[in-house]
């Protein structure tokens, strides 16, 4: 049996670019009959099948925009569509939202749907069973077939596309910094298994400023919260550790982290200081509320939107691809000392 292949494997093989050998298969006037012939010979031999999927969605533009979120409710999630939204309406396209539920299985499947015709291109926020899995072939096959594609928030470095991120580690040296900043001695982090990229790169500026500050890591006081378990019970044991303050990696769990305190009779932010991540409805009227870590949802959902139109209507054949960084910063509140 012959080896399944790729436009990208015809053009690696043929020594032309992967633009050159789309064009050809599409008989493209711009190619010479030459050219064009010996890269329809080497299909027909592989058995060569374009994916029908794929060239509708090059060929019949629907002005719609295809996102996939990991989660129905995230604070942040919202802002980020709003401002994807606010783009891509400037720009005359609508938005089509899904969900993956953090599912893999239900990631893929959305993708094929999405690009069976009903979208120009895709904005995706990584699902967390992807990445903990590390599998990302659904991805690379809508990047082999030039599908215009947009990662935002959790991203992964295999993936070759465009990508919009927030400067995580900055932002947990942020918070981390104010609460070294603010007399506290022995400070906890609530976080995410480490195959969740944006939870990693909070606890790696975590660690940065506990080292710059010739602190030495506690292992203890790093709790990696596994969601298909009791989140309460994990973040309750942080609390024998008799820590005086805590950094979550998101709103929730700073909103149980203060929950906590109170039923052990901690005051906040008396006894124990806490900084959470994203600033949503939860941190700004939890009691106290919540100093927290603003992502700038919507500036990312904008430059997401607008990277993505980019693509759709200019092609990649010269653009590299980019990251953009979004910065963040920090908003005080009733969680921390004065």
């Amino acid at each position: 049996m012959k080896p399944k292949i790729t436009i990208k494997i015809i053009a690696k093989e043929l020594g032309v670019s992967v633009s050159t050998v789309s064009k050809a298969l599409r008989d493209s006037y711009e190619i010479s009959k030459e050219t064009k012939d010996r890269i329809k010979a080497y299909a027909d031999y592989y058995n060569y099948r374009p994916n029908n999927l794929a060239l509708q969605l090059r060929n019949q533009k629907t002005k719609v925009i295809g996102i996939i979120l990991p989660k129905i409710v995230h604070h942040f999630f919202s802002t980020v569509i709003k401002g994807i939204e606010d783009e891509a309406n400037k720009r005359g396209y609508n938005i089509m939202v899904c969900f993956s539920n953090n599912n893999e299985k239900k990631e893929a499947e959305t993708i094929d749907v999405l690009t069976n015709g009903s979208v120009d291109g895709l904005l995706v926020s990584i699902a967390k069973e992807t990445l903990e899995n590390n599998t990302f072939s659904h991805f690379k096959r809508l990047t082999e077939n030039e599908v215009p594609l947009v990662l935002f928030d959790r991203t992964h470095a295999s993936i070759n596309c465009d990508k919009v991120i927030v400067d995580d580690i900055g932002a947990g040296y942020k918070a981390t910094k104010h609460l070294l900043d603010l007399g506290c001695k022995k400070i906890a982090i609530i976080t995410t298994p480490e195959h969740v990229t944006v939870g990693l790169h909070r606890e790696q500026g975590y660690e940065k400023a506990l080292k710059e500050q010739g602190e030495v890591i506690d292992r203890d006081l790093i709790v990696e919260v596994d969601e298909e378990n009791d989140i309460y019970t994990q973040i309750k044991e942080l609390f024998k550790y008799e820590v005086d303050a805590v950094f979550a990696v998101n709103e929730i769990y700073a909103a149980i982290a203060i929950r906590i305190a109170k039923e052990k009779g901690l005051r906040v932010p008396e006894d124990i200081s806490i900084v959470g991540f994203t600033d949503g409805l939860i941190s700004e009227y939890s009691s106290p509320s919540i100093t927290t870590v603003v992502q700038h949802g919507f500036t990312m959902g904008k430059q997401a939107a607008e990277m993505l139109i980019d693509r759709i209507e200019n092609g990649d054949d010269k653009k590299r691809f980019q990251t953009k960084v979004i910065s963040s910063n920090l908003k005080i509140r009733e969680s921390t000392k004065s």
